[in-house]
């Protein structure tokens, strides 16, 4: 697992860490701007990037890192390697485990000013689902990186906004809800790529497949489903 270390001059530099020796880390929750907004993999490497719209979550990031006493956080954009599709699978099949182990998880929400009504995109998109649910710590952030409130202090707007029931974002075992109803929980949600619809559930339902973008959203949850439910599922 890559994560962005905070150096002593303000700079932050990818280290790999493997799973068994992780330091202690926060990760980000956040809705995707358009791709040439958003800073990668290789502009992390290249030390490019900063004039990107996108390097500022990565600095406000950085910043409630260092008021929580951390150095270590993880951001989506620039962590993976998304030019390698063996690592982009990866990824996504770990993607819950990572943010169930952080320590802190930071939910930018990019259009939401600090006055405003809690109501942003990122309730209706498909992997933020995962990321609301597999933390113990989630706070949420304004715009302008002003705290608005944490999972539980916020959790009858949540639930409204959602429709998750209380008793899932305060930690409850997912295998305890149906899979219908776990699945409901993702049917008003959008995914930019369709294959994503399904994989964004892989999580929730702590199984493991291969990504295989291009086959398609019907099939990408017909193999969900065959793995939720077993070979015998058509």
């Amino acid at each position: 697992m890559r994560l962005l270390q905070l150096q002593d001059d303000g700079e932050c530099r990818l280290v790999a860490y493997a799973a068994t020796n992780l330091p202690r880390y926060a990760i980000l929750s956040h809705t995707w701007g358009q791709d040439h907004e958003e800073v990668t993999f290789k502009d992390m490497k290249n030390g490019t990037g900063k004039s990107k719209r996108g390097f500022a979550k990565i600095e406000f990031c950085a910043s409630q890192v260092r008021k929580d006493g951390l150095q270590h956080f993880w951001v989506d954009t620039c962590c993976i390697d998304k030019s390698s599709s063996a690592e982009l699978s990866e990824a996504l099949n770990s993607m819950f485990r990572w943010y169930h182990n952080a320590a802190k998880c930071y939910v930018y929400l990019s259009d939401v000013s600090a006055n405003g009504p809690i109501q942003s995109r990122w309730f209706t998109r498909g992997w933020t689902l995962q990321e609301l649910l597999a933390p113990s710590s989630v706070e949420f952030f304004s715009c302008e990186g002003e705290l608005l409130g944490d999972k539980k202090s916020l959790e009858s707007e949540i639930h409204e906004q959602t429709g998750i029931p209380i008793e899932a974002l305060r930690g409850r075992s997912l295998s305890e809800f149906s899979v219908p109803e776990r699945i409901s929980w993702a049917a008003k949600r959008d995914t930019t790529i369709e294959e994503d619809q399904a994989y964004c559930l892989l999580g929730i339902f702590d199984i493991h497949m291969p990504a295989l973008y291009g086959e398609g959203m019907e099939h990408a949850f017909r193999r969900l489903r065959r793995e939720i439910f077993g070979s015998s599922c058509k």
